[in-house]
């Protein structure tokens, strides 16, 4: 794999450690997978708050993701960026088609752990060239999910993006993590992921930026809900509040939604 593949084995260790620990996710899968593939991250990527990280932003995307499958019988939910991640597990129904999207080496590594069937497909493709849309049908209903994607994609490559899939479907549901433009600046010194040699990633301030002619910004989510680090207990959560949900961090890493057409709010 190359260094961006590499990054997925910090969020699957983060979601291991955090459900060996009972905290934010039940994810036996993710336990079942480092246990087996131990690939040598070191140093930030395998500090316990950067885990609980991890396991928080996870959580807030599956408890997102639940509420669009309630709303949304006849949806498709698209995973772009899923690496070895167990969503399809946490969170499934069976009355959703579910496509989990990657790079071919990740595809490939991630089929060795998962099972398609006939409403869950892995399809390789890169997010920066959307041919791989050609093997989802159109116009109908789409989630959207992408967790730790964006900062890999410039402006350009994601708006691309958005633009791609507004054309691509009827009603849409995304929900996407960036980084801050000060935060992409700050990441080329002090970032778990320089340790598997990424030193360029992007950020944005307005998401507006990304929006497309039916595909339009709606509003704004935390990262560390309250009730989530309520968790975590005593010195853990304050030092995990001061870290990741204090003024400095919610100017680093924001969580846009977006919509087009009348999937409920």
């Amino acid at each position: 794999m190359d260094s961006v593949n590499k990054t997925l084995y910090i969020p699957l260790y983060g979601k291991a450690y955090v459900s060996k620990k009972g905290v934010f996710l039940n994810d036996k899968k993710a336990e079942e997978i480092w246990e087996k593939e131990r690939f040598p991250i070191k140093g930030k990527s395998k500090s316990r708050w950067l885990a609980y990280y991890m396991g928080v932003r996870s959580a807030v995307f599956d408890r997102w993701l639940e509420q669009q499958l309630t709303k949304t019988a006849d949806a498709a939910v698209i995973h772009i960026g899923c690496g070895m991640d167990s969503r399809v597990q946490r969170v499934r129904t069976k009355s959703h088609a579910w496509y989990d999207i990657d790079f071919p080496d990740v595809i490939r590594e991630r089929g060795r752990y998962y099972q398609e069937s006939a409403d869950y497909r892995m399809i390789a493709g890169d997010a920066r060239n959307c041919e791989w849309l050609d093997s989802i049908p159109r116009q109908q209903a789409a989630i959207v999910v992408m967790e730790g994607v964006s900062m890999y994609l410039t402006t350009a490559e994601l708006q691309a993006l958005f633009r791609a899939l507004d054309e691509h479907f009827g009603r849409i549901a995304l929900l996407i993590d960036c980084y801050t433009v000060r935060a992409a600046e700050i990441s080329k010194y002090k970032n778990p992921i320089n340790e598997v040699g990424v030193t360029k990633v992007y950020g944005i301030d307005k998401p507006e930026l990304l929006q497309s002619k039916g595909l339009v910004y709606t509003q704004e989510h935390s990262m560390t809900p309250e009730d989530l680090t309520a968790q975590l207990h005593g010195a853990e959560r304050l030092i995990f509040r001061t870290l990741y949900a204090g003024s400095f961090a919610k100017k680093m890493y924001r969580l846009f939604e977006y919509r087009k057409d009348s999937i409920p709010e």
